[in-house]
């Protein structure tokens, strides 16, 4: 991250500054405008944020047991291995934490995940004592603050997640950090346009807003299981994982939010949800259909060549996201697909165009999208 970030944010525009006519730099170099010196304010926003993402490393390498950047050689070494799409996940990430960990973010987690959870107290809530035993799938759970909150509300809450950048930090989160906002964050600093001011560039952000740990053990429940022992996390693709016959009808219900547009085929989605179901269970769903494969080529290769972002491209190339084909559908296409497969739809909205994702509210230009939230219980 840290010198990615240097030499493509800092380092190559001093030297598109510096190729301006010297008149034109000599004057946007000095006051008011001191352009040279904000750069350099972004070259220590960028260390800071670097401060986050040596941290989130050091405890990924312990976690999977791979040798530090100073180990010598050996086959386990990852040295030279990111590719262009590796240094993006990385920078979208850390930026991420300003949407699921931060005071900044409550908004866009007010809009998404409240409904949710207002959806799970109003189905389970009246009939159960006992939220502990009700168990709850969230795939594409992100760095886990959907899977942190249904945890926290008393329901058992299990995430899922390919993307091992997401999942790092969403483990450094959950597992390693101290307290809250122990870590300061640029959420915006390194773009560039669409500012009102520097300082809007500029300001930071505490990471997390609140110590997860302590915010679980400060809950006063009565569930029969221990707040730890109610969250937990699984690395893999959704569909092969959670397609199998040891997960047929385990839980009450799935939460997906901002997900079901990851899909290259809606279908394997729809059907694997439905399989993990128990009868009766319900599909909370909350999100755009911004399709992540519209502009993709066949079996698992962008326009570009490149891989899939979050494809292993080797010994699962054909299943799961890997799977050749795609397919993009309207909501009301969506919504005749979920009844199609074996669900009702209970409930569906379109929510107001209130809902960002890592928006910066300073920003002249403003992401909204209006979201399609829906309940959908499954039926023989």
């Amino acid at each position: 991250y840290r010198k990615a970030a240097h030499y493509n944010i800092t380092h190559l525009r001093r030297q598109n500054f510096y190729a301006l006519p010297s008149t034109h730099w000599k004057l946007l170099s000095s006051p008011p405008f001191s352009l040279l010196s904000t750069l350099d304010r972004v070259d220590a926003a960028i260390d800071v944020n670097a401060n986050i993402a040596d941290q989130i490393l050091s405890t990924g390498l312990a976690a999977f047991k791979l040798p530090a950047p100073t180990a010598p050689p050996s086959s386990l070494n990852w040295h030279g291995a990111a590719t262009a799409t590796d240094l993006s996940k990385a920078r979208t990430t850390i930026r991420q934490l300003y949407r699921d960990w931060s005071f900044g973010g409550a908004r866009e987690r007010r809009a998404c995940y409240d409904p949710v959870l207002h959806d799970l107290t109003a189905e389970f809530a009246p009939h159960t004592h006992n939220k502990s035993g009700i168990r709850v799938l969230i795939p594409g759970a992100g760095l886990g603050r959907l899977v942190f909150e249904v945890s926290r509300a008393g329901f058992s809450a299990e995430g899922n997640e390919i993307s091992y950048h997401a999942l790092l930090a969403g483990s450094w989160v959950l597992n390693h950090t101290r307290r809250a906002q122990e870590w300061e964050l640029f959420p915006f600093a390194l773009g560039f346009s669409n500012l009102v001011s520097r300082e809007h560039q500029l300001r930071s952000v505490w990471v997390p807003d609140v110590h997860p740990a302590t915010a679980l053990e400060e809950e006063d429940t009565e569930e029969s299981a221990h707040e730890f022992e109610r969250m937990s996390m699984t690395a893999a693709d959704f569909v092969v994982l959670y397609g199998d016959e040891a997960h047929a009808g385990c839980y009450d219900a799935v939460a997906t939010v901002f997900f079901v547009d990851t899909a290259p085929n809606l279908m394997r989605y729809v059907e694997t949800i439905r399989h993990c179901l128990r009868e009766g269970g319900v599909w909370i769903n909350l999100g755009p259909l911004l399709w992540h494969f519209e502009e993709s080529g066949p079996i698992g290769q962008a326009q570009d060549g490149s891989e899939r972002e979050g494809v292993d491209m080797g010994r699962r190339r054909q299943e799961g996201i890997g799977e050749p084909g795609s397919v993009e559908l309207t909501d009301e296409e969506v919504l005749l697909l979920v009844e199609k497969m074996g669900f009702k739809i209970e409930k569906h909205e379109l929510r107001p165009a209130e809902t960002g994702y890592i928006q910066d509210p300073e920003s002249m230009l403003q992401n909204m999208y209006r979201v399609s939230h829906w309940v959908a219980r499954k039926v023989s």
